[in-house]
């Protein structure tokens, strides 16, 4: 008995989203690690999206890359 086609396309899809979520709920620990850093060294909370700028303008990309190497 085969699997319809359109069940396993929708299984694919499924299973890409998953691996994006937890890209992204990896993404945004990071961001809140990063929040907490630099509101202790500020001395009060700088508000997530002043971290969130600051860790995508300066550490985004060396974290992405390290995920990856990691992953090879």
């Amino acid at each position: 008995m085969s699997v319809p086609e359109k069940s396993l396309s929708s299984c694919e899809d499924t299973i890409k989203n998953l691996s994006l979520y937890r890209e992204f709920q990896a993404e945004r620990e990071e961001i809140m690690k990063h929040k907490w850093l630099e509101s202790e060294k500020a001395g009060y909370d700088i508000g997530f999206e002043n971290a969130l700028i600051d860790w995508i303008m300066n550490h985004r990309t060396g974290w992405r890359k390290s995920r990856q190497e990691g992953m090879a």
